[in-house]
């Protein structure tokens, strides 16, 4: 006797916690935000309402899409460079030892420094222009893919390195054919940490030294006790981060179906 399919329910089930759980527990979220600033009586200048942060929108669409063309920009640039060096930096260190010694404890000591504390730095020595935020937003999102990198690169299947050996393979060989395919998914962790990182370091970037981006927008509107406008500019660059995460996802998702077709 045949059996009926579960698939269709087993999808169904897979949707509601991945897209139906979150956004119901987020309007529920809001619906209480909602609820507590209208019954709390609350100025808007201290907290505005969900309603009220949709109706900014109506008047600074125009400026939000300008700035944050502006930010999104930078981070997307940074985003590339940090995964770029943190790949280059993984691989450096993971074929040589001689660089994994002598780079490596430099690398986790300014991982230590708190960030935020560099930023005035980079605008000291590089100006308020772009580069410097670009350079700082850099510098603080590529450690998280160089770290995921290099563990996956160190924990390849130890029967396939013996295999590999066995099967006379040469250093280089067995570093392109066995690790690098065994950290993919450490790397693509890696660059989803990059992502929100770059973000913010383009916007603490901005809060120091800009004319034009969210952040500099946050810092205007918060001069002005426009708080509303300033929710909405964080929607914005939450938007901005999530396109940004969504871009990881999606090059995970390609090299994936790449290495298996």
């Amino acid at each position: 006797m045949k059996h009926a399919p579960i698939r269709p329910a087993t999808a169904r089930s897979e949707m509601l916690s991945t897209f139906g759980l979150p956004i119901g527990l987020g309007i529920v979220l809001l619906v209480a935000w909602q609820t507590a600033v209208r019954v709390a009586d609350i100025p808007q200048v201290i907290m505005p309402a969900p309603t009220d942060i949709i109706r900014s929108f109506d008047g600074i669409s125009g400026v939000l899409a300008r700035h944050a063309w502006a930010t999104g920009s930078e981070s997307l640039i940074a985003f590339l460079l940090a995964t770029l060096l943190g790949l280059t930096v993984a691989m450096l260190l993971c074929t040589s030892t001689l660089a994994f010694a002598a780079f490596y404890p430099h690398i986790v000591l300014f991982q230590l420094i708190p960030k935020i504390a560099l930023a005035p730095l980079f605008t000291f020595w590089l100006g308020i222009a772009a580069p410097s935020r670009l350079t700082y937003a850099t510098f603080i999102s590529f450690f998280p893919v160089a770290l995921a990198t290099m563990t996956g690169l160190t924990r390849a299947d130890a029967n396939v390195l013996r295999l590999s050996r066995a099967l006379t393979a040469n250093r280089w060989q067995t570093f392109f054919f066995v690790q690098i395919p065994y950290s993919l998914p450490y790397f693509f962790s890696g660059t989803k940490v990059a992502a929100t990182m770059a973000v913010i370091g383009i916007v603490v970037g901005e809060f120091i030294s800009a004319k034009e981006g969210l952040g500099y927008y946050i810092l205007y509107a918060g001069s002005r006790g426009e708080t509303a406008n300033i929710f909405a500019a964080m929607v914005v660059l939450c938007a901005l981060g999530l396109l940004l995460y969504g871009l990881a996802v999606k090059g995970e998702q390609m090299m994936k179906a790449w290495w298996r077709g």
